[in-house]
């Protein structure tokens, strides 16, 4: 009796999508005025974010119990994004090739080339994730020198044993007041939904998809193949889970992925579901996720992949051989200098037209739609992150298994030679 009358989580979001699409179709621009809503629930998120990826990444790490074991899941995670991730440009590219989106548009770009900051290259992206200075890495919140941060003191604790077990200790109660903490912020989420998408369609409406439809449509049509082929086989083959089970748990984490565009910001709702609809260990989903919603970027990847041929059929440019391989390259490991935030694709496009050099100005047209396509790339990479906790779940599980009747041989032994 006590559940009748009351909706669901799933559903509450659902609604909340239906009805800021209708909102935004029917108030039109005037529709903005619902805007604070979702700037409030983007603000709680932020909040969040930073001391979530510490304390649960420490912990993660920490609880591991050893360096042999660390070393083990990291290898796996690692291993597995990377796959994925290479698999998922391939993906885009076969998709770009066949929609050319590109190819036949009579649109003129609009409006300035948005700022883009120079990266340095990869080398320099991989050297900006040591901190100079922790406190200010948190304080700014660079997502990626805060998971430098955790993970070393994560090692610190291992390495020091007993001794670090107050850190760990205190760390742990730290995870476990911000998972509290979450889960008010989470009773929210419905109507920060509304507040983000409502504006965005009253402002855009279907005048900037139609005219881009096949990139919109390539894009979109690339993450669902990677969704249903690629993961549906990993889930079920690494992940020991029924792909239909899968998608059902994640489905509220994809739909505010797909509402928010930010990996970080749905960490707190991946990591509930994670645990939740899935029975994955706190050690691997602290491990494994925050991880994951920082350097796992396939839905990303195959953005970058798609755009990328865009533009060079836009302008009616040739790629050769090599450039394309240098899109699979920097689409891939661009991905770990892509923040889990909205727009941050813009300055990791620029990167990879840069490396093969297509003209920037194509970053203009692509920019108009930038949100529409970040919303199935971000589902896709939070949907790829949990798939991976899946398989890092299963495999620390089926050791452990594996693990219990030699270790009972031992004890069996020391009785018997006793």
């Amino acid at each position: 009796m006590g559940r009748v009358g009351k909706v669901g989580f799933l559903t509450q979001i659902l609604i909340a999508f239906v009805v800021a699409v209708i909102a935004g179709i029917i108030f039109g621009p005037s529709v903005k005025i619902v805007q604070p809503l979702g700037d409030l629930f983007l603000r709680l998120i932020t909040f969040l974010i930073v001391p979530l990826i510490l304390s649960t990444l420490v912990v993660g790490i920490a609880s591991t119990g050893s360096m042999k074991t660390l070393g083990r899941m990291g290898g796996k995670t690692i291993i597995y994004y990377f796959s994925t991730t290479i698999v998922a440009v391939l993906i885009g590219l076969a998709i770009g090739t066949l929609f050319s989106p590109g190819s036949g548009i009579n649109i003129t770009p609009t409006g300035d080339v948005p700022n883009v900051t120079d990266s340095g290259g990869i080398i320099n992206i991989l050297l900006n994730i040591v901190p100079t200075n922790p406190i200010a890495s948190l304080a700014d919140g660079d997502i990626l020198q805060t998971i430098f941060i955790a993970i070393f003191i994560g090692l610190g604790i291992t390495m020091a044993g007993e001794k670090a077990q107050p850190v760990y200790r205190l760390f742990e109660g730290f995870a476990e007041v911000m998972y509290k903490i979450t889960g008010v912020v989470m009773k929210i989420v419905p109507l920060g939904i509304f507040g983000l998408l409502a504006p965005i369609i009253g402002e855009y409406g279907l005048s900037v998809i139609i005219p881009l439809g096949k990139l919109f449509l390539a894009v979109a049509t690339a993450c669902i193949i990677h969704i249903v082929v690629v993961y549906s086989i990993s889930v079920k083959t690494l992940g020991k889970t029924s792909p239909l089970k899968f998608f059902k748990g994640i489905a509220p984490a994809a739909l505010v992925a797909f509402s928010t565009q930010s990996s970080s910001g749905t960490l707190p709702i991946t990591i509930k579901d994670s645990e939740d609809h899935f029975g994955i260990s706190k050690k691997v989903t602290g491990f494994v996720l925050p991880l994951g919603a920082t350097i796992n970027m396939d839905g990303q990847s195959i953005y970058l992949s798609i755009a990328a041929l865009f533009t060079a059929q836009f302008y009616g440019i040739d790629l050769t051989v090599s450039q394309i391989l240098i899109i699979v390259l920097i689409s891939s490991l661009g991905s770990i200098g892509t923040a889990g935030v909205p727009g941050a694709g813009i300055i990791m496009l620029s990167l990879v037209l840069t490396s093969v050099n297509l003209p920037l100005e194509g970053i203009a047209l692509i920019a108009g739609i930038d949100r529409f396509l970040n919303m199935f790339s971000t589902a896709t990479n939070v949907m790829g992150d949990v798939s991976a906790a899946l398989y890092v779940n299963a495999s620390e599980n089926e050791k452990d298994r594996n693990q219990e009747p030699e270790m009972e041989m031992v004890l069996n032994n020391k009785t018997s030679n006793f």
